[in-house]
Formats: structure tokens, sequence, C-alpha cells
């Protein structure tokens, strides 16, 4: 029997079996149960000419491949994120990239660069420009030409300042068809909210009153796939995209596509199938491009985006933010094991995308399950009193319960739930370097590479809770802090790029390499990688307490024949019945490969 997504094993006629007729067949099967109505052939040929209309430029991919490896690190921004008076802020981007991380990241997640009308660029009017605030194409050009770019899809919804919203209201084409509408009868008890306005906004057209969905804000009106026209229209979008550079594709808010009353509306069977389908199209075309989901959901819902291998290349480890951070203020990464030793290694072609601060908070659904309220509770006061904010969402059947907190990472390493206290900088690196050390691809937010405090004053300014955390640098005096060699942020830059510099250089750092967790104790976060060679080992030892902590070296195993070395102090280890004696959140990355790459 052939299951979808196989390519039929009794195909042998030598014109029929290539690229663009296997292209064909995956695209038929999954438009099958995306639109069961549909004539698949006739559609399945419109969307390949989009995509690839000369067939000899298709390429069938190679499957399980892993287009990465320790080298990659991903550095999330706004296209604003700096700025320079009289210069385009995406040249200051690349500026500032090209000057102090050329050798150290290779990656750029650049969020909404286009036309928006609200919530900073997720609220897209025109997907086919950039926002001339920022520049322009060749400026997004330039900057794929030295980095990989990654780039936000975002889907779910557009702006109501959009063109095809303004179709529908006057009820022309395409637009009318473009938007998803229910009624107050419809039954929307069940649906998972991540926010708390009115899911359904009254609007009037020519036909009479409609009421739109919209997930996230009354300006972010939810976009209907149930029409197969939309989709052709997202996949213009996505080739104009591929065409310009961008080779790392974010889903945003991918989970909440496919609409149907009486459910949840979440990651349901269809959203999985289109998130297939858009890695099919994409992957003929860039066989080494990368899908990403961004869905913010309980862990075990996030991992199903994988699929069996043929869904999101990566997804995003939304786990590790509230849990490392819950590690670092309790001094305790018990739950952080747990969760650690429950996640699956990723299988090869796939991996996690692992970050602990990002354009929006710290994100407390994916904790749920990991964490008791209680504590959930805990941390979200302590948090509040480093200067953060709370946002909330509501529960199906009424209620509300926090949904993440706004905060800037560096602040949110003030201290432990005893207060504030002397160790923010070497807290806040340790917290990263547990990251880029686990199974997966680093993404660090600029504001982390800068030390960025809350800014307050953009909260008042824009009446957002998640502007506390997407401060805006001028350009010349970031350069003034970095040059002092003194200040916070030139610390945690010097730092943080020493880490991620030492990273980059082990195999054994690889995203796909074996990972086994170590129980020494609740105070010290530790975890073991291997090379897939099994030429290095690297074993990762992180005291996450203001105390210093002894560890015996005859607990880590190590082997007696080898010689061992602290990749980040270059402190030789020859006796191994002796004591380790970590400071307070001290990092030691001790290997037996001293001739890494």
């Amino acid at each position: 029997m052939m299951t979808t997504g196989s390519f039929p094993e009794n195909m042998t006629d030598p014109v029929e079996h290539t690229a663009i007729s296997e292209y064909r067949f995956h695209i038929e099967n999954h438009l099958r149960i995306i639109y069961p109505d549909l004539d698949h052939t006739e559609f399945a040929q419109s969307l390949i000419d989009i995509m690839c209309p000369d067939a000899g430029e298709c390429r069938t991919p190679e499957t399980h491949q892993n287009h990465w490896t320790q080298r990659d690190i991903i550095m999330i921004t706004y296209g604003d994120s700096l700025l320079t008076e009289g210069q385009p802020p995406l040249e200051t981007l690349l500026n500032f990239a090209e000057t102090f991380l050329q050798d150290t990241i290779n990656g750029i997640h650049i969020l909404p660069f286009f036309p928006y009308s609200s919530d900073d660029g997720f609220s897209i009017i025109d997907y086919q420009q950039v926002n001339e605030k920022l520049g322009d194409w060749s400026h997004i050009n330039a900057i794929a030409k030295q980095f990989q770019l990654m780039s936000d899809l975002v889907i779910n919804h557009c702006s109501s300042q959009s063109r095809w919203f303004e179709q529908f209201k006057r009820g022309t084409s395409p637009g009318k068809d473009y938007f998803f509408c229910a009624t107050p009868e419809d039954d929307i008890s069940k649906v998972v909210r991540p926010r708390t306005n009115e899911l359904l906004q009254l609007i009037e057209t020519p036909e009479g009153p409609r009421y739109v969905w919209c997930t996230f804000s009354h300006d972010q009106v939810d976009l209907n796939f149930a029409n197969p026209e939309l989709l052709k229209e997202i996949v213009k979008i996505i080739k104009l995209y591929l065409d310009h550079g961008v080779r790392i594709f974010r889903l945003d808010a991918i989970a909440f596509i496919w609409k149907v009353p009486g459910t949840s509306c979440l990651s349901l069977p269809e959203t999985h199938e289109i998130v297939r389908l858009l890695r099919t199209l994409i992957q003929f075309v860039s066989p080494k491009a990368i899908i990403i989901t961004e869905t913010n959901i309980p862990n075990r819902e996030n991992l199903a985006y994988f699929g069996n291998s043929n869904e999101a290349h990566a997804i995003y480890n939304f786990s590790l933010p509230p849990l490392l951070v819950n590690a670092m203020l309790r001094g305790s990464c018990q739950h952080l094991k747990t969760w650690m030793m429950s996640m699956p290694p990723a299988l090869h072609g796939t991996t996690y995308l692992n970050f602990i601060a990002s354009h929006d908070g710290i994100g407390l659904r994916p904790a749920e399950g990991l964490m008791s309220e209680e504590e959930i509770g805990e941390m979200v006061s302590m948090m509040e009193q480093f200067g953060g904010l709370t946002s909330m969402r509501s529960l199906a059947g009424g209620g509300m319960r926090p949904y993440e907190i706004n905060i800037s990472l560096f602040e949110a390493m003030k201290g432990t739930l005893d207060g504030e206290d002397e160790w923010q900088i070497e807290r806040f690196l340790c917290a990263h370097a547990i990251m880029l050390a686990l199974e997966g691809i680093p993404a660090i937010y600029i504001h982390s590479f800068l030390g960025t405090r809350n800014d307050h004053t953009a909260v008042e300014q824009t009446g957002r809770s998640r502007s506390i955390n997407r401060h805006r640098w001028d350009y010349r005096h970031l350069l003034s802090v970095l040059e002092d060699e003194s200040s916070t942020h030139s610390r945690v830059f010097q730092g943080l790029c020493h880490l991620i510099n030492v990273r980059i250089r082990q195999p054994a750092f690889h995203p796909n390499a074996t990972q086994f967790t170590l129980h020494l104790g609740d105070s010290v976060f530790a975890f073991w990688r291997q090379s897939m060679n099994r030429q290095q080992s690297i074993f990762a030892i992180n005291n996450i307490t203001n105390k210093e902590q002894i560890i015996p070296l005859s607990d880590i195993n190590l082997i007696g024949t080898d010689s061992w070395v602290d990749l980040i102090s270059g402190e030789l280890y020859s006796d191994l019945h002796g004591d380790l004696v970590l400071n307070p959140y001290q990092v030691i990355w001790l290997t037996n490969l001293l001739d890494h790459d």
C-alpha cells in the first residue's frame, strides 16, 4: 500500500520518473488531504508554475540531511534595532554584523521587515514590499549575501489596512474571500486564545454584516486557508522571498491557521498538512532551505510539528526559556533535568531551535505541565520585582491566566527568589552557555548580545508590554559603550562572543550530536555531548547557584587515558581523582579533544 507522501515504487517510465513529476506527485497528495473536492492535478500544476517555472531547476531533495553544523548561530533582531541618523536601519544592521559578528554568527533573523500597521511588524500591510523606513530589497539582498537570512512568513493573519482586507470590506475580489468568518452562534467555547480581545469582529460589507476571526487583535485579521486561491497567493509570496535570498522560513503562529468552530482551532490536521505542503513546495526549489515552526504551545503539541521528519526541519524549544529562568531563580535544575530527559533526540534532518530570549516575552504555556501553577506564579512575581510585566490570555470557558512575562533577559537575571545580588552578568552568561551547549541550533536576541535593560519608556510610548524588550539603540552611543571594556554592555558582549567562538569549533556541539543528562545534584546542571564520529566528548557542567559547588571528578566518569581541558578557561585536569570546584554560575566545558576544529 502506498502511504501519503511516498513515491510510487512501480513508476518506471524514465520520462515520468523525474524531479518535476515527483514534485507534482507529492503536492497532489498534500492537496487531497487539505482540499478533498479540488481538482488536485490542475491546482498542483498551478503551484509548480509559481515555484518552478523552469522545470529543469526542480531538484529532488535528499531526505534526513542535516543542513546545519555547530557553526550555525542565528541572531534575532528587528530591522531597526540599531539606528544611525541619515542611514537606512538595515544598512546599519549589516555594518554592525560585519564589524562585530562576522566570525561569530552566520545567520540573521530579521523580524518582519514589511509595511505594517501594528504589533511591531506582525500585522503586515504588504507582503511584497520592504518597509521604506528600514530600507529596500537591495538592503535585504546585501544581508542575504553575507549571512543566512531568516524571515518570518506571517500567514495566519494580515493587517486590517491591507489591500486584501480593503477588498473584503468593499466586497470585491480577491480579498472578499480571503478572510475567515464565523457567526456569534458558532461554538467558539473551545478555541484556545493567546490574547484577551473579543475573537470575532463585526464588519459591515455590501453583503451585510460579517464577523471576521481575529486570533491576536482586531488589526490582525485571520486569513482563510480553506480557500485554495489564498494558498496560491501565499505561494507567490514564498517564491518572492526565495528570490531575495531567504533560506530560513519562520512560520509565525502557524498552529492557528486552520479553523473549525467547535474545536480548539489549534494544530488541527489540516494545519499539519499545510506545513508539509509548504516544505515540499520549498525544498524541491531550494533543497537546503529550512522551515521552522513557531508554535508557542505546550511541549508535547510542539514536538508534533516534526511530523514524520516531513514537517518542520526545526521547532522552537519553547519550554527552555521558562525552565531555565526558573532554574536560575531557584538554584535548582530539577524541572530542567526532568524536561531534558523527556525530550526525544531529533532525527537526522530535524533539530531544535534553542533560544532563551526573543522579541516576545518568556512564554508560560510551554511551562504548563512542567512546573506547578504555584511555581509559575512565584516566577511571575519575581520577574515583576525585577521590572518585568505580565501579559494574560483568555481561557476557554472564561477566565484569564498569565501568558508570558515581558522583560529583558538581562534584567531577568538580576537575582534569585531571595532578591537581587551581585551575580547578574555571571548568571546571564551561564544561562547562555547552557543554551549554546544543548542539542540544537542556538538563536540569540540582539539585546542579549548587548545586555540591554528594560525599556519602560518604550512601554509608556506604545502602551504595549512587549516594548519593554524591543529597545532601539542609537548606533553611535552603542559603539561608545562597546568600546568601554568596563561597561556592562561590553562585558556581556565579549563574554557571549567568547562562548560562541569556542562553541562553533566543537564537533560535539553539532546540533544533532549525542546528548545525555548527568545527575550531579540539583545545584549543578550538567550534560554530556559526543560528536557523531565519537572522537570528541564534552561534559557541560554548570553551577546554577550563587554558592560555590564542589563535584568529585570521579562522579563524572572521565576516561583516565585521555587528557581533559576546560574549553572556556583553558585549564587542564590531569588528576581525575580530585575535585571540580565551581564558583557561582561558573561553566566548564570539559573535553578530551584538544585539537578541535
